[in-house]
């Protein structure tokens, strides 16, 4: 018996939740359907399993972070893996500090549930909760990912490792598949001892290494590559013997939920939209720098782009040197941009490279709206939207990163629900777990409760 149901008995529920980052509903069924998987079809046979869907844009800090607060980014705050500093040139990369909605775990927190949350991106630095707290892949070192500090000893004696190493993974497939099945281990050795050791009511582990891998070997998997697509399944049935071990370990009084936050297809190009911008003269950089920066658009510069796929106007008053009046020149480009946007064809061989063009009040709602970006622009599973300035080209295809991420193919299981018919997102698996925790849900969420019985 688990060590962990030796805690008294409990008159309330309690729940496990595992994050696996962007894996796909269709790969998942794909496998159950070949007997690859027979833990989670265990699982399947206590719960119901339901394709969801992601975030615009569709990148994990968005997502994880629209899952963790039940809000649109407009009320939370993150909008991208990079956002600009308002009223400047600045990048930067958001933190749980730039969160400005309650998080999941701070709202169990008030609710006298006591929490563990392992590696759920954009939790560092970590903030305070009732319990424990590990941040996810973009702390810098254990020592300060851990809230109460002095949790990071403990992890570190387990040999507990916050990520893989891309910078391996792009030197080779072999090393990025060395790097993911090692921090795999760890982290699932870490997660079982945690739950042995601690009480909690609600425990979340978040499983990074699964993008880390779709990201570098998907294309190989996908066209069963001899030597590489079956080392790729067999890190999937790591997950599942995970997941088995993990199911044997819970009580009558545990539900488990597994979710991704988006899903994944092997990558055609890469699509570089402020070097678009340049060709159509929307975008100008003053000469010199080699690696030009925002910094370095031109005074008469009317637009550019931040990863993926998000174009902002030039504006007047927004941006320190924005040329762009608000009001009727503001829209009558945003117009121009967004539909020349829908006419973007594949150099090659003349495929649409964007499906879609959202204004961002159309899909955004809230405060924190004028810090979005003018157009998210949506592309064609396959090409992947990207930033930087001062590419040569269009487009690229190299061999390191060879996935993508997918909007429509994320994936919710809940144990002992129904999830209801619906056009389901990760925004509304918030609320579902409050539900299941039978914890009341705040006023003010943007996600409902998926379940049969919400």
């Amino acid at each position: 018996m688990a060590l962990f149901r030796k805690f008294r008995k409990r008159s309330r529920p309690r729940l496990v939740v595992i994050g696996l980052d962007g894996t796909p509903y269709t790969y998942v069924q794909k496998l159950l359907g070949q007997g690859q998987l027979p833990h989670f079809a265990r699982l399947l046979e206590h719960g119901s399993f339901a394709r969801i869907h992601s975030v615009y844009p569709t990148v994990s800090s968005v997502a994880w972070s629209s899952y963790m607060t039940g809000v649109n980014p407009a009320r939370h705050g993150i909008f991208g893996f990079i956002d600009r500093r308002p009223g400047s040139y600045q990048t930067t990369i958001p933190t749980s500090q730039r969160m400005q909605a309650p998080t999941l775990w701070e709202i169990l927190s008030q609710a006298d549930r006591r929490v563990i949350v392992m590696n759920v991106p954009v939790t560092y630095p970590p903030r305070q909760v009732n319990g424990l707290l590990v941040g996810g892949f973009l702390s810098p070192k254990l020592e300060k990912a851990t809230y109460p500090p002095e949790l990071a000893g403990r992890l570190a004696r387990w040999g507990y490792r916050i990520d893989a190493d891309p910078w391996k993974a792009r030197q080779s497939k072999d090393l990025a598949l060395q790097e993911v099945n090692d921090v795999l281990e760890r982290r699932a050795r870490s997660m079982f001892k945690l739950m042995d050791e601690e009480e909690w009511d609600f425990f979340q582990c978040h499983v990074m290494e699964t993008d880390r891998l779709f990201h570098f070997l998907w294309q190989e998997m996908e066209e069963e590559h001899p030597d590489y697509a079956p080392r790729f399944l067999d890190f999937m049935q790591r997950i599942d013997r995970v997941l088995g071990e993990l199911w044997e370990r819970l009580d009558e009084e545990t539900s488990l939920v597994v979710l991704s936050d988006h899903g994944f297809c092997t990558l055609k190009k890469e699509v570089y939209i402020n070097t678009w911008l340049q060709q159509r003269g929307w975008l100008r950089l003053r000469e010199g720098g080699e690696r030009p920066k925002l910094e370095d658009l031109s005074d008469d510069s009317v637009a550019y782009s931040l990863d993926p796929g998000r174009v902002f106007i030039h504006l007047a008053g927004r941006e320190p040197r924005g040329p762009v009046q608000p009001g009727a020149e503001y829209e009558a480009l945003r117009g121009e941009i967004a539909a020349a946007a829908l006419e973007l064809r594949d150099p090659d061989d003349g495929s649409p490279m964007v499906r879609q063009v959202f204004k961002r009040e159309e899909i955004y709602y809230g405060p924190l709206l004028e810090q979005a970006a003018d157009l998210i622009l949506v592309p064609f599973d396959g090409y992947d939207l990207k930033g930087p300035l001062g590419k040569p080209t269009l487009t690229f295809k190299g061999e390191e990163l060879v996935g993508m991420h997918t909007y429509d193919d994320a994936m919710l299981y809940v144990q002992g629900q129904e999830i209801a018919a619906g056009d389901w997102g990760v925004v509304d698996v918030m609320p579902t777990v409050l539900q299941l925790l039978d914890v009341p849900r705040p006023a003010g969420l943007d996600g409902s409760v998926c379940l049969s019985n919400g």
